[in-house]
């Protein structure tokens, strides 16, 4: 752990948080345009008896989104992008294999890649999480929901994929 402490004034913690917020919810949108058929082709799959209904993905989604956005602005304002970087930049990985996921399962229709992606995107996650501990314990705890809910994306995604083999 390093001793320096990165204390930003409040105008550029400002931008900071904004900044933060916006690549979050730009990842978000551009997943979005990737499953604008989502909710049709959902209640067309054979689901697992634990598959939440597509109305609860938005809303989840929207939260964990600004959970991590917060998070990543914490790790900024203790470590800035000096001591930071590692963890920041794991943060940026994370967020493209995110918006990722999306496209190669709503809009490419392939279920094992999306398997496969999702599986590296719970490792970077977890990265992610571990890095961010070492930078503001807070910030981990806030990635924590996101780990959980990735976690059992992971498993409907499997389930899904081989619920449905001639759509996926």
């Amino acid at each position: 752990m390093h001793m320096f402490r990165h204390t930003p004034s409040t105008g550029k913690q400002f931008l900071a948080l904004a900044g933060f917020l916006i690549v979050t919810y730009l990842t978000a949108a551009i997943g979005a345009v990737g499953s604008l058929n989502a909710q049709q082709f959902y209640a067309e799959l054979n689901l697992p008896a634990f598959a939440p209904p597509a109305w609860l993905f938005g809303p989840v989604w929207t939260v964990l989104y600004g959970m991590m956005a917060i998070a990543a602005f914490l790790v900024w304002r203790r470590a800035g992008w000096r001591y930071g970087d590692t963890a920041l930049i794991l943060f940026l990985v994370q967020l493209i294999l995110n918006g990722l996921w999306s496209w190669i399962f709503f809009a490419w229709y392939q279920g094992f890649w999306a398997l496969v992606e999702i599986l590296a995107l719970l490792v970077a996650i977890v990265a992610t999480t571990a890095a961010f501990w070492k930078h503001s314990k807070v910030a981990a705890f806030l990635m924590l929901p996101y780990l959980g809910w990735v976690t059992f994306a992971t498993v409907l995604t499997f389930s899904l994929w081989r619920l449905n083999p001639t759509v996926l």
